[in-house]
């Protein structure tokens, strides 16, 4: 009898962890939804407002800047609010600066908005993570975050068939102003539904201080390593969604047409990897997500080498397996990423190692990408280009090398 009531108990919490992370994922995609809309409303906006390609190239940094300067206080206040709470503010903040952004004439005031609407999106982060991490136990939680990162990837795709078709009858003030509104009322919809876990209840008292957390996580040495790893692995992504269809188009010699589909794959290779990356680590790596890390550094290596030597006239065929083998390592490691760094701290100080963490991947990006740029335009050629991101893979391959022995070092003397 006592085993059935257990069994049962277990069971309904079950269920309701699943039922948590659908809601988890339902708002994971909405906010890169509406943050993400920038890249298929970016014609339009620029034309409505007379932008040149470079001011078009500083809408991104600008929402990644505000995820940097939010990551770290952000992940501490999670900590301190939960999940629950902390997912109405984010919506808030996303959904209100972008509502707002439907109105404003001038690119100045488009870039304050879009660094606001940063706040939330990197919010979303740490919020989302401490949420994957109480609901699910190690042996489940790499699949769980995987789940949960793919609505990145897959609101993303979303924002690109939904908004324009929407944006080229209505114009992009009305298709942003629907989607930022969708954004806010589907918050306030996880705050009514979206349950804390009862083991996550802590007393005030019991709350770390901020400048306190910090200090923790900064001196922790895996944590650093794992951070630096992601920051290389997050700016060889943006290289690869940046410059795939030039580089195939001008390189290569393939059709816009064409060009663009190999980014959808990138992104297909990457959903399927947030997921199957998490099942990999769970099921035959014991949860171990530093391997996995590893595993798709050196992958995404040998693929840079590949990518440097390819000739012009390669078919079709053979760059949607090239990108849709490195999509699923670049674009697809995330899920493992954010389990590594929830994983190396205690729970209680899973959002602030998340924020922090994510500061270092959003430094990775704002510098990846132009230095990439920077490289094809001095030299005149992308074999130096992709070289640059073997460099970078060999670096982070050293990194997470050092990782492991230091957390196996560590639970060793445990």
């Amino acid at each position: 009898m006592y085993k059935t009531l257990e069994q049962q108990k277990h069971n309904t919490l079950q269920i309701q962890s699943w039922k948590m992370l659908g809601w988890l994922v339902s708002i994971q995609v909405l906010v890169a939804f509406v943050a993400r809309s920038y890249a298929p409303l970016g014609v339009l906006i620029g034309s409505d407002l007379s932008l040149t390609k470079a001011q078009l190239g500083l809408l991104p940094a600008a929402l990644f800047f505000g995820q940097a300067v939010i990551s770290i206080p952000v992940g501490f206040l999670t900590d301190q609010v939960g999940t629950r709470r902390m997912l109405l503010y984010l919506t808030i903040c996303l959904g209100g600066s972008f509502v707002i952004m439907s109105f404003a004439s001038s690119f100045e005031m488009v870039l304050l908005l879009i660094i606001i609407g940063g706040l939330g999106y990197g919010s979303s982060h740490p919020a989302s993570n401490r949420g994957i991490l109480y609901w699910f136990k190690g042996n489940k939680r790499g699949t769980a975050m995987g789940m949960k990162q793919m609505g990145i990837t897959a609101g993303s795709a979303l924002a690109a068939l939904v908004l324009l078709p929407v944006a080229t009858m209505w114009g992009w003030r009305s298709s942003l102003f629907i989607a930022s509104t969708l954004l806010i009322v589907s918050g306030m919809l996880v705050y009514k539904f979206y349950r804390e876990p009862t083991v996550q209840k802590r007393s005030s008292k019991d709350s770390v201080h901020f400048f306190s957390s910090l200090k923790a996580i900064v001196q922790n040495k895996g944590l650093l390593l794992v951070s630096l790893a992601a920051s290389g692995l997050h700016g060889s992504q943006t290289i690869l969604n940046t410059y795939i269809v030039i580089f195939s188009h001008e390189i290569i010699g393939l059709s816009i047409f064409l060009s663009g589909i190999l980014l959808v794959v990138s992104e297909v290779g990457g959903s399927l990897g947030r997921i199957l990356w998490g099942i990999v680590s769970d099921c035959f790596f014991n949860g171990n997500r530093l391997i996995i890390l590893l595993i798709i550094s050196i992958s995404t290596a040998c693929i840079s080498i590949i990518l440097a030597t390819l000739p012009a006239g390669v078919p079709f065929s053979v760059m949607v397996l090239i990108i849709f083998i490195i999509g699923f390592c670049l674009s697809g490691y995330n899920g493992i990423w954010m389990n590594a760094t929830t994983e190396i701290l205690p729970s209680d100080q899973a959002g602030i190692a998340s924020g922090y963490s994510i500061l270092m991947g959003s430094l990775g990006v704002m510098i990846g990408s132009p230095l990439f740029g920077a490289i094809v335009d001095k030299t005149g050629s992308f074999t130096f280009g992709w070289l640059f991101v073997f460099l970078i893979m060999a670096i982070v391959t050293v990194l997470l090398r050092i990782a492991i022995a230091i957390t196996r070092k560590g639970k060793l003397m445990k």
